[in-house]
């Protein structure tokens, strides 16, 4: 009764069980060893002894096989990119700060990367029967697979991609949100071109694992190369000849597929990039480097920095132990002092780096940052009114020297021509503007650092933060930063600057701040300081003159 309800017929084709179709019949005739009884024929080429080449050669450019690597190829691909942006959230996930987000990841990965993919496969093919509206997407072996292969393989790449993403210097971070760069434009623009590039090969080796997990999805009968070889070789018992012809196909995707990933790491990689230098040439506005050569600030306040009582520990170490600053404009401010004594925290807790326990800051007469409350919508608007220059650069690698400059300008939807002409006026001033299209790693450490102040100065901060910005620096390469940050002290530029070079300090300061275990000691002119009676303070001094 099955039989003559037509039921039979469905399932077996429904399960790929039936008969092979009379086109597959056709092309093979000579090489099918069984009748449709399933009776043994008589049939000489079946009964040829050694490798069967005439059957190999003719069943190589069988469109069943062409037909079938191209759905290997749509089910690799689109399972391998969906699974590489799923896995990215989760890495996201497993990295932030919510303790539920970080557990459901946490869970979601174990589960997915212990259950074997047949399991899966088998499990959602078969969830219609338990939930009928899932059968207008499960039914289709194709799209079944497609989800299967994403959830498994999507846990194993969300932990290549949390060690990519380890991989990226938090200063690469730090240098974005100093831009004034949000959660996401700091992924996107900064941490994830960088994570790319060494997340890709084993990316690569996924893909990989991809194409031939494929052959799995042949149980719930799709019909991809292996189930197109079986259907052959199961009727003419050539099994060496057919599934070398598998092996063949799947060799060539790998190599096709593995060839164009790695031309696209190729460029990925900066560091073997031609010099764009002679590929484009620069052009500077002699207007714009007119109107560009001096700094210029609107002071709308009395004051261009408040700090009120500032206060941070680290644990039970009080590290800002009630600070309390003004900053008029035009002030050139050393900050000095032994190491340990908060002079960096305390630079990085203006700009909002490190958060603040206690305490306001006042940024142009306005609160800017207040201890223990999140960042508001304002802050991020002017955050890029105080230009910070890093200790060590924090250029962007994967961006040339002009690029670096126009991230910031193009985030905050700045005019992009009067931006590119003063992102190149600051890069004359700053003696690089014959470097614009070279990418840091073609640079010295005292270049990356002149590019690093006239990327802070792009944007025509109130203000600027420097972080010991010669220390990382050799001692033949020092001079030419110094050089460049008492230009902008005669220019009139608000400064502060946490150093260790004294003489430098005490030459283009009008102020000199001694810091020490988190507190202001001393606050006053230079001439004042070197005559101070303070034993603690000359001692210093002395030990740190040159």
């Amino acid at each position: 009764m099955v039989k003559q309800s037509g039921q039979y017929d469905a399932l077996l084709t429904k399960y790929n069980l039936a008969y092979p179709s009379q086109t597959l019949l056709n092309d093979n005739l000579d090489y099918i060893a069984t009748d449709r009884n399933g009776n043994l024929k008589n049939n000489n080429k079946i009964e040829q002894k050694g490798f069967n080449w005439n059957y190999f050669f003719n069943e190589l450019i069988n469109p069943n096989f062409i037909k079938a690597s191209f759905t290997v190829i749509s089910l690799s691909c689109l399972a391998w990119i969906s699974a590489l942006l799923f896995g990215l959230l989760l890495a996201l996930g497993n990295r932030s700060k919510q303790f539920i987000l970080i557990k459901v990841t946490s869970l979601y990965i174990w589960l997915f990367r212990s259950l074997p993919l047949l399991v899966l496969l088998i499990y959602i093919y078969s969830l219609p029967r338990f939930w009928e509206a899932s059968s207008i997407i499960l039914s289709n072996p194709f799209w079944a697979g497609l989800i299967a292969l994403v959830l498994s393989e999507s846990a194993y790449m969300a932990e290549i991609h949390r060690g990519a993403l380890q991989a990226v210097s938090n200063d690469q971070i730090d240098a974005g949100r100093a831009l004034g760069l949000r959660y996401w434009a700091i992924q996107t623009k900064i941490v994830f071109p960088q994570a790319l590039r060494v997340a890709l090969p084993p990316l690569t080796n996924q893909l990989v694992t991809i194409i031939k997990l494929t052959s799995l999805v042949s149980v719930i009968s799709l019909t991809e190369i292996l189930l197109v070889g079986q259907q052959l070789y199961t009727r003419n018992f050539l099994v060496i000849e057919t599934l070398t012809i598998v092996a063949i196909y799947y060799v060539a995707i790998v190599t096709i597929v593995t060839w164009l990933i790695k031309r696209f790491e190729v460029y990925l990689d900066v560091t073997k990039r031609a010099n764009n230098e002679k590929i484009q040439f620069i052009t500077l506005d002699s207007v714009s480097k007119k109107e560009n050569d001096s700094l210029s600030t609107n002071k709308t306040s009395k004051y261009v920095l408040e700090l009120q009582h500032l206060n941070k520990s680290y644990q039970h170490t009080k590290v800002l132990n009630n600070i309390n600053l003004n900053v008029n404009w035009g002030d050139v401010i050393s900050i000095i002092g032994p190491s340990g004594s908060g002079k960096t925290t305390l630079i990085r807790t203006i700009n909002g780096l490190s958060n603040l326990d206690e305490g306001t800051i006042l940024f142009e007469g306005i609160p800017f940052i207040e201890g223990r409350k999140l960042h508001d919508k304002q802050f991020y608007n002017r955050i890029v009114h105080l230009g910070m220059v890093f200790q060590n650069y924090n250029l962007f690698p994967h961006k040339t020297v002009l690029e670096n400059l126009l991230l910031a300008p193009q985030y905050h939807d700045k005019d992009l021509e009067n931006s590119k002409q003063l992102a190149l006026a600051l890069l004359d001033k700053v003696g690089m503007l014959e470097h614009a299209n070279k990418y840091p790693h073609q640079l010295s450490g005292g270049q990356q650092q002149r590019v690093a102040i006239a990327r802070a100065l792009v944007m025509e901060p109130s203000i600027m933060l420097f972080d010991e910005p010669t220390s990382a620096l050799d001692p033949e390469l020092v001079n030419e930063v110094l050089l460049v940050i008492a230009q902008l002290a005669t220019e009139g530029m608000t400064m502060l600057i946490v150093t260790h070079e004294m003489s430098f300090a005490f030459k283009v300061s009008n102020r000199i701040i001694f810091m020490e275990k988190g507190k202001i000691i001393h606050d006053d002119n230079p001439d004042v300081l070197k005559n101070s009676d303070d034993k603690r303070l000359q001692q210093f001094l002395n030990q740190n003159e040159h």
